[in-house]
């Protein structure tokens, strides 16, 4: 089995969700919250505001933790042929700062602020759902019902 921990932020400001287009090694794009692995002997909360700022230019500053989304994604459907799980810690950061660019030499292109109404006619990753059913919600918990394995990619 592979293991994955991943830190994303949830930046919303004036009816917009901040994403950003990630590019597969096949080629093929879906829309994304920032975010990604965190490193070795890093916290998710210090990771989540690199990302951020690798990904898009900004800076950034943490608000709230939202929630934890933890998966097992089968041998038969996960990317590598093996037992894989993933768990992403999601917060709210609000942009303090910086320039709306690229990731430079990155798999993560075109950060761009997107009205929420127009999310659900996106190609994306369930993580953008998860991310936006969290800052919703606000579960005490910090729970919610998570995407069936398979639909990791919504349209």
């Amino acid at each position: 089995m592979s293991f994955r921990l991943a830190a994303y932020a949830v930046c919303l400001e004036q009816g917009r969700v901040l994403l950003a287009r990630h590019v597969a090694g096949n080629g093929e794009t879906t829309w994304t919250l920032p975010g990604g692995g965190v490193q070795h002997a890093e916290d998710p909360f210090d990771a989540v505001t690199r990302e951020l700022s690798e990904e898009t230019g900004y800076d950034g500053v943490v608000e709230r933790l939202l929630g934890v989304d933890s998966r097992v994604i089968p041998a038969a459907v996960a990317r590598a042929g093996v037992e894989h799980q993933n768990v992403g810690v999601y917060y709210r950061v609000r942009v303090t700062g910086g320039r709306l660019r690229a990731e430079p030499n990155g798999e993560t292109v075109e950060p761009n602020w997107t009205p929420l109404g127009g999310v659900t006619s996106l190609r994306r990753s369930s993580l953008v759902d998860t991310g936006l059913a969290l800052a919703r919600t606000v579960p005490a918990t910090g729970h919610i019902t998570p995407t069936p394995v398979g639909g990791l990619i919504q349209h």
